[in-house]
């Protein structure tokens, strides 16, 4: 009797890191909305379109982005647009406008914007380093055999 009821729950399993495979993807960017792209980046680095997705596990695919430099946003949305840091001391803010950060560091643009729609936890400090930008069409990747991404 113990071994037909046994038999007869259910577990449910739950997917682990070293499950995954771990596929290399490739974005361009170019002429993308900024927004639009970085969720779709995002949603891929943390495995959310895998059937096997579990919140607490590492299930994403890695991901290169080209072109980071010629990613757009709305015109309006350009002079706005200010990204703010604090070095914890008092007066330490520090605001630089989107154009300032676009001209001289573009690839943070998609990394900050990739990295605030990942969990605020140790799990999204991890797969923030699946995340691979490059200002032109080059990168030195070839070697996992990348598949373009379309989005």
């Amino acid at each position: 009797m113990k071994d037909a009821i046994k038999n007869s729950i259910r577990t449910t399993k739950f997917a682990v890191s070293q499950e995954n495979a771990g596929n290399w993807y490739v974005v361009d960017v170019k002429d993308k909305i900024l927004g639009r792209a970085a969720s779709e980046i995002a949603k891929r680095i943390r495995g959310k379109y895998n059937p096997k997705f579990t919140p607490n596990s590492d299930m994403g695919d890695w991901v290169i982005v080209i072109n980071a430099d010629k990613v757009k946003i709305n015109v309006k949305r350009e002079e706005l647009k200010d990204y703010k840091r604090h070095s914890l001391y008092p007066g330490g803010q520090t605001i630089t406008s989107y154009k300032e950060m676009k001209s001289k560091h573009p690839e943070r643009i998609i990394e900050l914007a990739v990295k605030r729609m990942l969990p605020k936890t140790r799990l999204g400090n991890r797969l923030i380093h699946k995340l691979k930008i490059y200002t032109g069409e080059e990168h030195p990747h070839g070697a996992q055999n990348p598949v373009a991404l379309n989005i």
